[in-house]
């Protein structure tokens, strides 16, 4: 089974390179999306078996967030037909320079949008840390096209920085692998495998110098690719210039990729007795990538970058919550899932957004309540849940967090993120809110209404339930779920 959803998105890949239909194409995608979820959610009832001797296993941690992935993957492949359609092989207008471009062919996107999935799909599933490695730095390379999907200078520019920035920060992570490798092999004089279930099992024999150096390279290389601050100079652009249905996928399921590094590292340290030294860093990198984001999120222009931003924060919030330990613990795994799927739907409208205004200028954006209905209410609804409001999931998981911050006596960390969530809701409602407001300009009011298909609204409208059922109930199967993986970094 952990084969066949490996290797079933891969293999769809291929055939989607050589599929000469679109319609075929499209259906491909989301039958493989179909399929991808099916099984994943099947783990939930009978935990496959390990493949090639425990390298590749489920486990709390690798279920949790093969699951989020999967299922943001489906719903951006509903939204993906859509898009696609409105994505002719013909000559665009930039609406920001008026040149003309032409979007990459939608085989290589459709492609390369299995193989992203592939490769997301092997990085929960490793237990060996040289193929977690391997499957990140896939990730990069799966994705990095789909982010030159419209061939402009932009795009183009964002596609680089990205490579270059994130090829940096693998490079460190690969340096933290040979630093656990020479951690691993100090102590006993021999060598030790480096597959995740044994290091914990050796964790007390390991020398710790090396141990700590390893989980700095670690927390600098998959940080980097994570987007905290100040490694996440390549995010902005990314999520910016990429489609919005890529974008989704950026910052919904990549970003927890290079999270689940982090985390595996951090078993390693847990267990070998340096949790603290771990902890501390997770609190300051926290902290300051969500500094880091409200300062820009204050004063954004460009509602896409101002998602990204937002992206920046949350993965500081994910930081602090490890870094915290105890309750605050169960809340960062809790708010991976509400921040994936609330910033999913934020992405896919702000796609909406994008194709029926033609800006990403969110001066020039107004009376989408007017123009866009669906999505106007749903852009509200987006906004309260990515802020961190009851009644929606994040209000939970981030309430989680400052309980486990005051009872554990982090009171400084906990005014802190106070105050940044403070600055962060301010800063993000004085954008978001009057785009809403407002009335429309004449060109806009001119253009003939009928953009919001069903395609367009519904994955982001299922998004927005699964929000606010995870703010008034969370399920015991997923409460355990996440225990069960909170227990792993060292109980809840």
């Amino acid at each position: 089974m952990i084969s066949a959803l490996i290797l079933v998105p891969l293999f769809a890949g291929i055939a989607a390179l050589i599929l000469r239909n679109n319609i075929w194409r499209r259906g491909l995608l989301l039958i493989t999306a179909i399929f991808h979820t099916g099984m994943t959610l099947s783990a939930w009832s009978v935990k496959p078996a390990p493949s090639l001797e425990g390298w590749l296993a489920f486990d709390a941690i690798g279920l949790l967030f093969l699951t989020i992935t999967s299922l943001l993957f489906f719903f951006c492949s509903l939204y993906a037909i859509n898009y696609l359609k409105n994505e002719p092989p013909v000559n665009h207008e930039d609406f920001e320079e008026r040149v003309f471009f032409s979007n990459a062919p939608e085989a290589r996107f459709t492609g390369c949008l299995l193989f992203f999935l592939a490769t997301m799909t092997l990085v929960p599933l490793s237990q060996h840390f040289g193929i977690l490695w391997v499957s990140i730095e896939a990730t990069t390379l799966a994705s990095a096209p789909l982010i030159f999907f419209h061939r402009h200078h932009r795009s183009l520019e964002a596609t680089w920085k990205y490579l270059l920035v994130c090829s940096v920060g693998i490079a460190v992570a690969l340096l933290g692998n040979f630093s656990l490798a020479v951690a691993a092999s100090m102590e006993k004089g021999n060598h030790i495998s480096m597959v995740l279930g044994e290091m914990i099992k050796d964790a007390p024999h390991l020398h710790i110098p090396w141990l700590k150096a390893a989980f700095i390279c670690f927390l600098v290389g998959y940080g980097t690719k994570m987007g905290l601050a100040p490694m996440h100079t390549w995010l902005p652009d990314a999520h910016s210039e990429s489609p919005s249905v890529v974008s989704a996928l950026l910052s919904g399921a990549l970003l927890n990729c290079a999270f689940v590094g982090i985390l595996r590292a951090y078993q390693i340290c847990s267990a070998a007795g340096i949790a603290q030294f771990s902890q501390k860093l997770l609190t300051v990198f926290g902290l300051f990538s969500m500094l880091v984001a409200a300062v820009f999120i204050i004063g954004q222009t460009d509602y896409k970058r101002l998602l990204a931003y937002s992206s920046i924060e949350h993965m500081g919030i994910l930081s602090l919550g490890v870094g915290i330990g105890g309750s605050a613990r169960f809340g960062a795994i809790l708010h991976a899932i509400n921040h994936s799927f609330t910033k999913g739907m934020l992405f896919l409208l702000a796609g909406n957004i994008l194709s029926f205004y033609k800006t990403k200028d969110c001066g020039r954006v107004k009376g989408i309540s007017r123009i866009l209905p669906q999505s106007g209410a749903l852009w509200i609804a987006g906004l309260f849940a990515i802020t961190g409001s009851p009644p929606f999931g994040s209000f939970i998981s981030e309430f989680l967090i400052l309980k486990g911050a005051i009872e554990s006596g982090h009171f400084i960390a906990a005014s802190a993120y106070l105050l940044f969530l403070a600055l962060i809701f301010i800063g993000m409602a004085t954008v978001m809110m009057p785009m809403v407001q407002g009335t429309p300009s004449e060109e806009i009011k001119n253009l003939k209404p009928g953009k919001e298909t069903l395609l367009s609204i519904i994955p982001p409208v299922a998004l927005g339930i699964i929000m606010v059922v995870l703010g008034i109930y969370i399920p015991s199967f997923l409460s355990r779920a996440v225990e069960q993986a909170s227990n792993m970094l060292g109980g809840f």
